[in-house]
């Protein structure tokens, strides 16, 4: 059975596998190559793409290089040299940093996607038949709930996790105030911080904490991978939109590939690895993993949007994470990660 999907930004406005730093996905032995630099969670929803880009006229021929690890990090290390010609990231401010650093282009986000190519929520992973009956964000901070999330040192998927749990509490009336109360009860039941996403569910997944926060599709793949969990998507959560672009130096195939992967073609394969599609019209077969196969991505109550609920990255980056160089304030939750102690863990 399939069922279309219309894309997650246009439902808002409406209402496991080990990481590798580097891998290479081959096509023919003669043609281009094109180098892709990415979060880590993107690793295996990225394969069936490739092979569907080299099926056509433009990737005739093309083979890839492959570089995945926590988006922070990789963002940087394109800044120090590393080989990218496509970027594909957790956060838009992992690309606006290769832009203020003359790497991509400053109208990357001109398209009819905004320059989002990926997109999820964040959801609750539970251990399997949820048996401490985590359903809400009042669930996990509970007395003695032991939670497990990135780091957002590093992880861009700990930035959104952390954002989505200020936003329970100010999308739904509450004040800033008391915003920093919950995240500071979330911090102080946080047993771990790895360093990306897919770490945390690693250790999630080797039996450490009783929840962990997460992307629905990261959990949806640790399901396909035969991990025995559950997740859980609350009834109020964020919105996750993941940019991608090219860099300046990188030729036309590049730009195609960057245009293939919005494609209604290319969304159905990212959808089947649990991601939610960012383009209207996809077709996407029952999806292994989701909670309901056949209808994989339910519309939450409420689901708060970046730039609705934020104001976008440009103003929450430093409002929530400035680390206080340069005579600049700390950000909200770096400074309640310092008076909790989890600034530096892993």
């Amino acid at each position: 059975m399939k069922k279309t999907i219309k894309a997650a930004v246009a439902a808002a406005a409406t209402g496991v596998l080990a990481l590798t730093g580097c891998s290479t996905s081959n096509g023919s032995d003669s043609g281009e190559t094109i180098s892709l630099n990415a979060f880590s969670v993107m690793e295996a929803a990225n394969e069936p793409v490739f092979e569907d880009f080299k099926g056509t006229d433009d990737g005739d021929g093309v083979s890839f290089t492959t570089s995945y690890g926590a988006s922070g990090d990789q963002s940087r290390a394109v800044v120090s040299g590393a080989d990218a010609d496509v970027v594909h990231y957790s956060l838009e401010t992992d690309v606006t940093r290769l832009v203020g650093e003359g790497l991509v282009a400053e109208d990357w986000k001109d398209n009819a996607t905004k320059g989002i190519a990926t997109s999820s929520v964040v959801v609750f992973v539970v251990r399997k038949g949820n048996p401490d009956g985590i359903e809400t964000w009042d669930d996990i901070v509970k007395p003695g709930v032991e939670i497990i999330t990135p780091n957002p040192g590093s992880s861009g998927s700990a930035r959104w996790n952390i954002l989505a749990a200020w936003a329970h509490i100010t999308g739904n009336g509450g004040s800033e105030d008391e915003a920093r109360a919950f995240v500071t009860e979330l911090l102080d039941n946080t047993i771990a911080l790895p360093g990306s996403g897919r770490e945390a569910t690693t250790a999630f997944t080797d039996g450490s904490g009783d929840v962990l926060l997460s992307y629905e599709n990261e959990a949806i793949l640790a399901k396909q991978s035969g991990a025995d969990i559950d997740y859980v998507v609350p009834p109020d959560t964020l919105l996750i939109e993941n940019p991608a672009a090219v860099t300046k130096d990188a030729d036309d195939t590049a730009q195609a590939f960057l245009e293939f992967m919005t494609s209604p073609e290319a969304q159905a394969d990212y959808a089947q690895s649990g991601f939610r599609p960012v383009v209207d019209g996809v077709e996407v077969d029952e999806v292994e993993g989701a909670n309901d196969p056949a209808d994989p991505f339910p519309t939450p109550e409420k689901l708060f949007t970046l730039d609705t609920d934020f104001n976008g990255w440009g103003e929450a980056a430093d409002k929530f994470f400035g680390d206080g160089e340069d005579g600049n304030p700390l950000g909200i939750i770096t400074e309640l990660q310092q008076q909790t102690g989890t600034a530096d863990e892993e």
